[in-house]
């Protein structure tokens, strides 16, 4: 009897005679374990909460401040200049622990000196506040920095020096400023000039003087309330207007995707490359819990903000019938993984230990093993999230909302992440062009429903062991999960490891609990919902047209030989590249940050600009000497550098426009200008992605474990999206999307006029250049 009772799980029935509850002895102790784990997790918590609060201060600091008062009374010197004795005088006297003298000094001297330490802090971080006010540094030429900003430095360096944990600097940035009206209006009617005619500019500059003298003040009144009222002035009603209002598809429209190392291969075993990279996300969630990850510094020293870092995981886009809402859960221990149209719930943790990689890969083996069919209706589930929002918010409220299938959908939704295992493979082969592309295809919207688009993110892991991500926009910006990816793919190369035969190190624990089947009863009425999402997805997925590709003849290091940004050198080669495509100009999107200010996320710069055109004007004629173009060239990126700063410092136009917008429909205030400023389209969206956020490496000992970047969907039906990745020295990866249904797009047309732009604007500077 005692044996059966053991073997059996936690479990409760119903009779006539009440409630027969039966208990097993594993089942308290994984109980009791996870309690523990839950516990210690809090205590953590409480632990950084209280270092965060206090830097730089810290317990051996307190201690020191009170020791050195103490040291100074034993010697007759009294720093405290009488105020230990006044404290002293209001302790009250021969009651409870004040009994004697010594206690009560000692008592006083301990309060005294908590005060001079509380008080330091608080000038500390105010005085790095105002220090990280100053963005003068950045208008500064390379190599001709003023005294001042040596200054400033020294002084960010000393302040910042003390090793900080995630969250350490967040009380100490500065508050993201509201820009000038008559500023904001002037950047923006430049950004226009070179994309209207005499008389359309006219029009506009009416509009925007009526707009400037009437209608703005009283709307900057209560945007500058705001500013001082909230965190920051725009994040909030960006991601809920952009992000989580919009109720077209996240498929395409909105997620984007990451790919994986591309010139190396760890590995060709599918359940291992995912389980060493499974453990590698939860190692670094870990440290994200613990805030054990070190801040991202400018320059080594100006710190961004972090706060995005936090809904990483265990995070989910609820859809609704207006507006989405962002769940996210302090803790998660499992990951719900997709195979085959059948979903299933993978632990992560036995008792209070994580898994191993080798068990992790034992389990997704399992699943690959696992020859079970598809519930009725499962297969294309997920396509319920790649479709139109109210539709699955309906489909949710009707057909989720209790029994097996909201226990289901809550093992998805509640999971750390979603994890989909592919039956295809995709590599980057560079003498098969297409590969790239293909690759880029399937990480961007897979068939339509083997990725849950809701998740903060899915890993996809295909056949051959390659791996990517498909991420959801609106917790966060692609540098946030750049930063975990490059942790993920340095710990899988660089410290997991793999056997000789392919697989994960160590040996598997066979008596760990198979994954658990997610058991469904969709009905008839809910697959015909799921049909039709799945066929406005399977539409859009087709209308997109993806051409990804590696430039090979240079890269940054000759780039810089050029004495110009990078970055500015690529978007000048995308005017002209774009000019070539069309014919003409177009409003340009380059997606920039703004994480020097609490809660920033990001700011446009607008990259068409009167110099820019100037400069494909003239090489477009072909008369022009190349002196006189180096000159233009020269003048665009200067001016494209310094849109660039004042759109990371704060002074840039879009998120200023778009917050006085909203500002006016909350007060029901009509206004053509920003009406018309808020309608018109990016046909050219573009984006640099991030990389080397984290040294895992040394890139010149690996110059083949590079990343291909990512990419996303174009923003507009006729227009481009381009993401681009200066991957190290000597090369350039673009990812270009546009849509089949337009006749005036092309993706691989426009990326052969990108290359070509490339060339062309080198051999001004006469930069020598491999052979394409």
């Amino acid at each position: 009897m005692a044996e059966a009772h053991q073997a059996v799980a936690f479990q409760f029935t119903v009779t006539p005679d009440g409630v027969d509850f039966r208990l097993s002895r594993e089942a308290l102790k994984h109980i009791y374990l996870s309690g523990i784990n839950s516990w210690k997790k809090r205590l953590i918590r409480i632990k950084n909460g209280i270092l965060r609060g206090v830097y730089p201060g810290s317990p051996t600091s307190w201690l020191v401040v009170v020791m050195a008062t103490m040291g100074s009374s034993y010697c007759k010197v009294d720093i405290s200049m009488g105020l230990v004795c006044c404290i002293q005088s209001y302790l009250p006297e021969r009651c409870g622990p004040y009994q004697t003298p010594q206690t009560r000094a000692l008592l006083s001297m301990a309060i005294f000196s908590t005060g001079v330490w509380v008080t330091g802090i608080f000038l500390f971080r105010q005085t790095l506040k105002l220090l990280l006010s100053y963005h003068g540094w950045m208008f500064e030429m390379h190599g001709k920095t003023s005294r001042f900003t040596k200054i400033w430095a020294i002084c960010v360096r000393l302040l910042s020096s003390r090793r900080p944990m995630l969250y350490s600097f967040q009380t100490s940035l500065p508050k993201l400023p509201v820009p000038s009206i008559p500023a904001t209006i002037q950047r923006y009617l430049e950004s226009v000039r070179p994309l209207l005619d005499d008389e359309e500019y006219y029009r506009m500059e009416t509009l925007a003087k009526e707009f400037q003298d009437k209608t703005a003040p009283r709307l900057q009144k209560y945007l500058v309330l705001k500013s001082w009222w909230a965190t920051n002035y725009v994040s909030d009603w960006w991601e809920e207007y952009i992000y989580l209002r919009g109720r077209s598809p996240l498929m395409v429209n909105s997620n984007y995707y990451v790919m994986d190392l591309v010139l190396v291969r760890n590995t060709e075993v599918q359940a291992a490359r995912l389980g060493n990279a499974v453990h590698a996300m939860i190692m670094y969630r870990r440290k994200l819990d613990r805030e054990e990850i070190k801040p991202v510094m400018a320059l080594g020293m100006v710190p961004m903000c972090s706060y995005q870092m936090e809904r990483m995981f265990n995070t989910t886009r609820i859809p609704g019938k207006e507006t989405d809402v962002l769940q996210h859960l302090s803790d998660s221990r499992h990951v719900a993984v997709y195979h085959k149209g059948r979903f299933f719930k993978v632990w992560l943790y036995e008792g209070s230990r994580l898994l191993k990689p080798r068990d992790l890969e034992m389990q997704f083996q399992r699943i690959l093993d696992d020859p079970s069919p598809p519930q009725p209706g499962e297969e294309r589930l997920a396509a319920l999230t790649a479709g139109g929002r109210v539709e699955w918010a309906q489909a949710r409220q009707a057909f989720f909302s209790s029994g097996r299938n909201k226990a289901s959908l809550e093992a998805i939704e509640r999971a750390a992440f979603f994890v989909a295992l592919d039956e295809e493979s995709h590599c980057y082969n560079p003498d098969d062009e297409a590969s790239l592309s293909l690759y880029g295809k399937a990480l961007l919207h897979g068939n339509c429903h083997n990725r849950w688009f809701d998740k903060s993110f899915t890993l996809i892991s295909f056949k051959n062991g390659l791996l990517g991500l498909n991420t959801e926009h609106a917790w966060a910006d692609a540098p946030i999960i750049g930063h975990l990816w490059e942790f993920v793919l340095g710990t899988d190369t660089f410290h997991l490891g793999y056997t000789d035969t392919g697989h994960c190190l160590g040996k598997p624990n066979p008596r760990l609990i198979p994954p658990q089947r997610l058991q469904w009863d969709i009905p008839e009425q809910c697959q015909v919902i799921i049909e039709r999402s799945y066929q406005v997805a399977k539409a859009l997925a087709d209308d997109v047209e993806l051409y990804c590709f590696q430039f090979l003849p240079f890269g940054k290091g000759l780039i810089k030989k050029c004495r110009t940004s990078p970055d500015a050198f690529v978007q000048i080669a995308l005017q002209l590249a774009h000019f070539r495509d069309k014919g003409k100009f177009c409003l340009t999107y380059e997606a920039s940050m703004t994480r020097m200010f609490r809660e920033g996320r990001t700011e446009t710069v607008r990259s068409c600009t009167s110099e820019s055109t100037a400069f494909v004007q003239a090489m477009m004629e072909g008369s022009h000497m190349k002196a006189d173009l180096r000159d233009l060239f020269r003048k665009a990126s200067e001016k494209h550098q310094n849109m660039y700063r004042l759109a990371m410092t704060g002074a840039g136009i879009d998120r200023h426009l778009f917050c006085l917008y909203v500002v006016s429909k909350y007060l029901g205030i009509s206004s053509p200008f920003l009406a018309k400023v808020l309608s018109e389209p990016w046909r050219l969206s573009t984006s640099q992605i991030p990389q080397s956020q984290i040294r895992m490496f040394d890139p010149d000992q690996y110059p083949n474990h590079l990343g291909a970047g990512g990419g996303f969907g174009p923003v507009a039906d006729d227009g481009y999206g381009v993401s681009y990745m200066i991957a190290g020295e000597n090369t350039i990866f673009f990812h270009i999307s546009s849509k089949f249904s337009s006749s005036e797009t092309n993706a691989q047309r426009f990326g052969n006029h990108i290359r070509q732009a490339l060339l062309d604007i080198a051999d001004l500077f006469q930069v020598p250049k491999a052979d394409s």
